[in-house]
């Protein structure tokens, strides 16, 4: 049993719930509206998250993008200000003012995710500028789209931290799609390692559908920065089983290949480490099963704390909007 692999699955399993609970709740009968921000869910993709926080520490950043749920709660957020934050709440984590794309949790790095494509990358990139300035022996993880590769704010990004050797982990979760268009009829083939190749930046590439191929590509580009070689670059071929932005299923759209979804599900992250823990005897279906019904009693418990909770005040209308006065 390797050490990692039943707390690797546990934290999948965890996210696959809370995702597949919003999605049962989002807009159903007698909830109407309690959710009322966007939600892009991480469902198919919670490998890439799991495998490589799971490498990090608390003291390390972490940076996300829209579909950021799962990279919380990989990184350790807690799930009711999760919860209250998608509910508008004022136990948000940033009071109910974001909403599902901008989650954070300093306690234990979880420090950004915003939602304009590519815009995180700078961010991640000055913290790690501050980590090497300041001595630290941490650095800065900034998850972002295929999509976000095409866009200018990347290269520039990606050439200072070269050229700083700043300790920045750049993952590149390639799910095939910016929105509705697919990779193929955007980039030639491979342009996404050739991008990181043309800033002399070093690539792990992984299956992004296997969590234990990610975490063991991610401990290696991880101890490559904290050896002092500059940043890297991650490239994890995965796949959301949902539509880009919302709780459904998309596929009668037909921007997707007949039966491309229904091979990629039969890959699903969650059911493929679940058979392996089964098969190596680390765990046994009815362990499984039980851990699967206590998450779910919790995360059950957890949305409805969300639901319960006061909406934010009036007299909060201004608060972090304007600095306070000098003393």
């Amino acid at each position: 049993m390797t050490q990692t692999s039943l707390p690797l699955f546990e934290h999948m399993l965890y996210i696959r719930l809370v995702e597949e609970e919003i999605a049962a709740r989002y807009g159903a009968p007698g909830q109407p509206q309690e959710m009322r921000c966007p939600v892009h869910l991480s469902i198919g993709q919670e490998a890439t998250a799991v495998g490589v926080c799971a490498a990090l520490t608390d003291q390390d950043h972490a940076y996300s993008t829209h579909r950021c749920h799962a990279h919380y709660l990989a990184k350790g957020g807690l799930l009711d200000p999760m919860l209250g934050e998608i509910y508008g709440k004022q136990t948000g984590c940033v009071g109910g003012r974001g909403g599902s794309m901008h989650l954070m949790d300093t306690r234990v790095g979880m420090h950004a995710s915003i939602p304009i494509v590519s815009s995180v990358i700078p961010l991640a990139v000055g913290a790690a500028l501050a980590m090497k300035m300041d001595g630290l022996d941490s650095l800065s993880a900034v998850f972002f789209g295929d999509g976000a590769m095409e866009e200018g704010a990347w290269h520039e990004a990606a050439n200072f931290a070269r050229l700083r050797a700043l300790p920045v982990l750049f993952v590149c979760e390639n799910n095939l799609y910016s929105v509705y268009t697919p990779l193929h009829l955007r980039q030639p083939d491979g342009a996404l390692a050739r991008f990181a190749q043309a800033h002399a930046l070093p690539i792990w590439q992984a299956d992004g559908m296997d969590v234990e191929a990610t975490h063991t590509a991610a401990t290696a580009a991880v101890a490559s920065i904290r050896a002092g070689k500059g940043p890297a670059v991650m490239l994890l071929d995965t796949y959301r089983f949902r539509e880009h932005c919302g709780p459904n299923d998309d596929d009668p759209l037909g921007y997707r290949e007949p039966g491309e979804l229904a091979a990629w599900h039969r890959r699903d992250p969650v059911t493929a480490q679940r058979a392996r823990l089964i098969e190596r005897g680390d765990a046994t279906a009815a362990a499984l099963d039980a851990l699967q019904q206590r998450l779910a009693a919790e995360i059950s418990a957890g949305f409805e704390r969300a639901r319960a909770a006061p909406l934010p005040g009036p007299s909060a209308a201004a608060d972090h909007v304007y600095a306070d006065e000098p003393a």
